[in-house]
Formats: structure tokens, sequence, C-alpha cells
């Protein structure tokens, strides 16, 4: 019987990355079980490009791993709230799939919050999978790039109206861009967003 990290791979297109051995210094837990899966393949999307997992190493597409969990890259413009979370992958809205204090997490960009969602990369797949057109943005994926063309690997989708705020999840509220500049885009934002008290009234758009 497959374990929901070997069902995800069934669905997967990869690698992203030329094959490498990765090794994080930890025997056991999430980045434990990370290192083997980039070993055995270095990065990868599944559900079309809805999920990417960052390549280890310097060639190859989208986010480099390493790299994008660097501060310069993105993380400076949230101030401190990103700096904890090791980030393995995303999804098409750049809701990022992280590890944080030995548990895996969804970060999300617009707030800077974290949502647990198990110890493990097969909690964190199972999830997935659970509901992919929801879970993994697939659906959503799907309905891009029947109006829009491929989303690339370097890019993700970002609301013109932030999702907090009351933007919907609709093609005319998203543009396609580079997936270190929608983080940057946000992290400003969030770090206004993310200590604001239930029912605080704000007023913020993402200029196209």
């Amino acid at each position: 019987m497959r374990t929901p990290v070997q069902d995800l791979l069934t669905r997967a297109h990869g690698p992203l990355g030329r094959p490498t051995q990765v090794d994080f210094g930890v025997p056991d837990g999430p980045l434990a079980e990370l290192a083997r899966l980039l070993s055995h393949l270095n990065g990868f999307t599944a559900f079309g490009s809805a999920v990417q997992v960052y390549r280890a190493g310097d060639e190859g597409l989208g986010p480099e791993l390493l790299s994008w969990n660097t501060g310069e890259l993105w993380k400076d413009t949230f101030g401190g709230l990103a700096d904890d979370f090791f980030c393995f992958g995303q999804d098409a809205l750049g809701t990022q799939f992280a590890v944080l204090d030995g548990r895996v997490v969804l970060f999300d960009p617009e707030t800077a919050d974290a949502e647990d969602i198990g110890r493990s990369l097969d909690d964190w797949a199972a999830w997935l999978l659970s509901d992919p057109l929801v879970n993994a943005t697939a659906g959503l994926v799907v309905e891009w790039e029947r109006e829009r063309g491929p989303l690339q690997p370097h890019e993700r989708l970002v609301p013109l109206k932030f999702l907090a705020l009351g933007g919907e999840v609709a093609l005319d509220n998203l543009v396609a861009r580079d997936a270190a500049q929608a983080m940057r885009i946000r992290g400003p934002v969030a770090q206004q967003l993310h200590d604001l008290p239930d029912g605080a009234v704000v007023s913020l758009d993402v200029d196209e």
C-alpha cells in the first residue's frame, strides 16, 4: 500500500533540478523526510502546475530551495514574520508549504499567519490529496490555463485585491507574477494585517 507521499508522486512531474543528495543534518521529522524526498525527486509539480516543490541546487526550473529561504529574496519584506518558516513549496496563489517547529504548516503570504497541517510530509500529502481542487488549487490552475495560458515554473498568481481584504479567487482578480516578486508585493501588507483585531477596517490593493 502506498503512503500519501508516494501517492502524490504518482501525480508529479519532475525533477525540476539535477539529481542530488540532500541532507539537512537531522535524523527524523519533516525536514529529514524532505531531504529523502528531494534526493529521490529533486523538485516537482503536481496537479498540473498548481503544487510546486522547490528543487535543491543551482540548475533547474522554478525557485531553488535554499535561495528561496534566504532573507533577501523576499522574507525581508515581512519584517521578521517569515523568518522561522522553512518553505519547501507553494500552491498557485503562493501559499507556502513550510516546516515550523517540527510541524508542516501553511504560511499565508497575505497575513503571515500559519495553519497547522500535521507532523509529517505524509500528513501534508494526504491533505492535498483529500481535496486537490481546493487544497492544491488545482481547479484554479485549470481555469487559469484554459483562459490565460500556462503558468510558468517561476510564476505564481497574485490577487489584485487581496483575499484577506475581501477579494475573490477569480480570473479578473488575479495576475501572474514572478514568484519572489509575488511574495515581496504582499510582505509589507502582511505586516499591517498580521496583528489586526477581527473587524478592523482596512483598504489596500495590489498594483498591477
